[in-house]
């Protein structure tokens, strides 16, 4: 199975003004023999287009076959998974966008078919797959817009209606229990496919996503937790640098201590002798 995913990254870019519908990533997958993605939901909207091959779309209770020209819209917070088939493999792209639902039955997607119009659909992904690889300057302005005309395109062809989804909350529930988490094994080696398996989303998105809620990533919040308990052990205990490192899970006391003066602007040591000096309560 070939996998490329593109996040698009709007940090020191643009914003779109007056969007509801913002682009988050694009993936575009070329499945090599039966494969099964194991089932997720995201925060977001995910629009399928189906370019190649045979196989299903799996949600919580049911499943239903996909083959080229086809789209399928899974709205936020639907438990759905890919399954491709081994003789005809699935070739599809797919839109991750924040701000998005569409009206649907209670299954909670859509899924159409294109006897028209296809071929300027395709196009038109083609151009946004171009720009995100190319990732050039404004770049992710050329993709939202991008993004706005195939909405339009969609909605005006019949079939599909905007429900008029807000954003998703930055507090969102998925980030919430991965910070929890952290919070509870920060002293442990944490991966982010551990987190994202945990949160049951993509682990690409995970990090656009608790950025977005702590202005942090999840392995940075890590080592912030460990760099705040490393504060209270170099205040209240004798433990020597490398006995802290281990402690809080460091993979070194060199790396420890580049960690802690990049947080704190002063090494372990001094920050010890320091505290030491000024005795509780006078440190500012």
């Amino acid at each position: 199975m070939t996998n490329n995913y593109y996040d698009v990254s709007w940090e020191g870019a643009e914003a779109p003004g007056g969007a509801s519908a913002r682009l988050l990533n694009l993936t575009w997958t070329q499945y090599s023999s039966e494969w099964n993605s194991a089932k997720h939901s995201h925060r977001h909207a995910e629009l399928f287009f189906i370019l190649g091959g045979e196989g299903s779309i799996g949600l919580r209770h049911s499943a239903f076959p996909v083959r080229a020209r086809e789209l399928v819209v899974v709205n936020p917070g639907v438990l759905h998974c890919e399954i491709s088939q081994a003789v005809s493999p699935l070739e599809l792209v797919v839109l991750g966008v924040d701000g998005l639902s569409m009206e649907t039955d209670d299954l909670g997607c859509v899924h159409t078919r294109f006897d028209e119009g296809w071929d300027s659909v395709v196009a038109c992904l083609r151009l946004m797959l171009r720009e995100v690889r190319g990732a050039r300057e404004g770049y992710q302005l050329v993709c939202q817009h991008l993004l706005e005309v195939l909405l339009l395109y969609l909605v005006r062809r019949g079939g599909l209606s905007l429900a008029g989804s807000g954003p998703s909350r930055a507090d969102s529930r998925e980030c919430e229990l991965v910070r929890r988490y952290i919070d509870e094994h920060f002293k442990e080696n944490i991966t982010l496919d551990q987190l994202a398996e945990l949160a049951h989303i993509n682990k690409y998105y995970l990090v656009h996503a608790f950025r977005k809620a702590y202005d942090t990533s999840p392995i940075s919040y890590q080592i912030s937790r460990r760099i705040q308990e490393s504060r209270f052990l170099l205040e209240s205990s004798d433990h020597s640098l490398s006995q802290i490192a281990r402690i809080l899970g460091f993979s070194s006391p060199s790396y420890f201590s580049q960690s802690f003066r990049r947080s704190e602007g002063m090494s372990p040591l001094e920050y010890r002798k320091r505290c030491r000096r000024d005795g509780p309560g006078e440190r500012s």
